[in-house]
């Protein structure tokens, strides 16, 4: 499915992302994205741009060894999204903040 046919819900400064999206970034199936997050299995962070990338945001994504990037403007619509994978070893926790 292309990024076209996904928005990422921002409202009141609040942001929601569709598990449908999510699920596959992080290896997941879509259904477990809820559960995994409310018990922080799942962790994330939003990062507000500024200068040249004002108006953007950067919403991180981590489970286990993989780190999940969607850049979104301030309408929601996604600019680009990326996964890494750490490979066998689960990323470690301190790695799990802004700017890496």
């Amino acid at each position: 499915m292309s990024d076209r046919c996904h928005k990422i819900e921002m409202s009141d400064g609040e942001i929601l992302v569709d598990a449908e999206l999510l699920g596959p970034l992080l290896g997941l199936e879509p259904a477990a994205i809820p559960s995994l997050s409310r018990d922080r299995t799942i962790t994330s962070f939003c990062e507000r741009g500024s200068g040249a990338d004002g108006g953007r945001y950067r919403l991180t994504f981590f489970h286990r060894n993989r780190r999940a990037r969607i850049i979104v403007d301030a309408a929601g619509v996604i600019v680009s999204r990326s996964t890494i994978n750490f490979g066998k070893k689960t990323l470690p926790r301190q790695l799990h903040r802004a700017g890496t």
